[in-house]
């Protein structure tokens, strides 16, 4: 099986799928790989987001907000919405989820460490899960035509 592509996206592409994508590449190790993208990016990613995970030890310096489009729609084997109501449109067949956060615009360091945590989380769990399908495909396509593994 290929490698599982995850594509995160927001409107500004300078706080939460930055801090999502860069939290999930260090989970993922190499395994999966991870896009980030705006609806409307912003010119660069935000100074308290990039120092968050600096603290944490992941560097995302090198990372500059980029524009979502149907080219990078079509990368994704899973898009995450880090607001609801985003004006996506997902290409058939490609997973897509919203993680309903709030904006960290204006938000201090301490302001923005538990929405770190709370990101950080949900990464796992989704790294986790497309490494596991990775790993066990005959189980995936079991549960696709609803047969029991």
């Amino acid at each position: 099986m290929a490698k599982p592509s995850v594509l995160f996206v927001c409107v500004h592409n300078a706080g939460r799928s930055q801090m999502a994508a860069g939290l999930a590449a260090h989970r993922a190790g190499g395994k999966v790989n991870v896009l980030s993208a705006g609806t409307a990016p912003d010119k660069k990613v935000s100074d308290v987001m990039l120092a968050s995970l600096a603290e944490i030890g992941i560097d995302r310096s090198d990372q500059v907000p980029s524009l979502v489009t149907p080219q990078v729609l079509d990368q994704a084997d899973v898009i995450v919405a880090l607001k609801p109501g985003l004006a996506i449109n997902p290409p058939a067949g490609v997973t897509y989820q919203t993680w309903p956060l709030p904006d960290p615009t204006d938000w201090d360091i301490d302001g923005i460490r538990p929405l770190r945590d709370r990101i950080d989380g949900l990464a796992q769990e989704l790294i986790d899960r497309l490494i596991n399908d990775i790993e066990a495909p005959d189980r995936i396509v079991a549960e696709r035509v609803g047969a029991r593994p």
